[in-house]
């Protein structure tokens, strides 16, 4: 048997369900109907879906936030039991705490890994360096805009050195443009880092610029999962969005999200 890579994931037969009560009753609801699928070591995968069809549920368990109903998963080859640092995850919204300097909110990751010193200040930095902040440093977040403060979220989770990055919309709440600007960066930081992503958007286009395979999702189940036929490194992603491969890409995502579950080919 092939050992399997650091950054390798693999979900296998994961459901998950959970009581919701309701007038007084209580009410099984199946957030995950055995779903399996496997991203590679270095690759980018979205997930993609309509609001509540599992996207979130499946990251939550992959970070160890939630765990299964049945099924198990697995980050280079070792079971899932909680959260590790392994995994970093970054929010929908960057969550930083408010009372700390944007170098202190990277540090404290690393502080809760046990690095102390020089050391810790020093990667701490190297990481806000990585996505653009390092003359931000000092700057608490009420001082920061919407993009900075998802830098920061992003360089917290990078700082821990994960095997895999886990993404939740994290670009979702950010105007037009300073969304196209971290989809560009966080592209070139996978190519320096060569860590695993998996990314929850909502957002087709941004599925197919940042993804190698798209896993289109509806209803806690996988309806389809597409290759992405565009090349590495993605370039200008303004000029890739007018390409034929690009459109086509897109047009396949669309398709699978609007096909009839019964016509969904796994």
């Amino acid at each position: 048997m092939v050992q399997a890579s650091s950054g390798h994931v693999s979900v296998m037969d994961v459901s998950k369900s959970f009581s919701l009560k309701v007038d007084n009753e209580y009410q099984t609801i199946q957030a995950l109907k055995s779903v399996s699928f496997e991203v590679r070591d270095s690759e980018i995968v979205t997930l993609i879906g309509p609001s509540g069809c599992g996207k979130t549920t499946a990251l939550r368990i992959l970070m160890g936030l939630e765990t299964t109903t049945r099924g198990r998963v697995t980050v280079g080859g070792k079971a899932v039991k909680g959260c590790g640092y392994d995994r970093g995850l970054v929010f929908q919204h960057a969550e930083l705490l408010p009372w700390l300097t944007a170098l202190q909110n990277v540090m404290f990751g690393l502080e809760m890994k046990g690095m102390r010193g020089r050391e810790l200040k020093e990667t701490a930095m190297r990481y806000l360096d990585l996505v653009g902040l390092a003359d931000a440093a000092n700057r608490r977040p009420y001082q920061l805009s919407g993009g900075m403060k998802q830098r920061v979220g992003i360089a917290r989770a990078l700082a821990i050195d994960p095997e895999v990055l886990l993404m939740d919309e994290p670009f979702g709440a950010l105007d037009a443009q300073t969304r196209e600007s971290l989809q560009g960066e966080l592209l070139d930081i996978q190519a320096r880092t060569k860590k695993t992503i998996v990314f929850v958007t909502h957002d087709l286009d941004e599925a197919v610029l940042l993804a190698d395979r798209i896993i289109v999702m509806r209803a806690g189940s996988i309806q389809e999962v597409i290759d992405v036929p565009l090349p590495r490194p993605r370039g200008d992603l303004g000029a890739l969005r007018g390409t034929a491969q690009f459109g086509e890409a897109r047009y396949q995502v669309w398709k699978a999200l609007h096909r009839a579950p019964d016509a969904a080919s796994h």
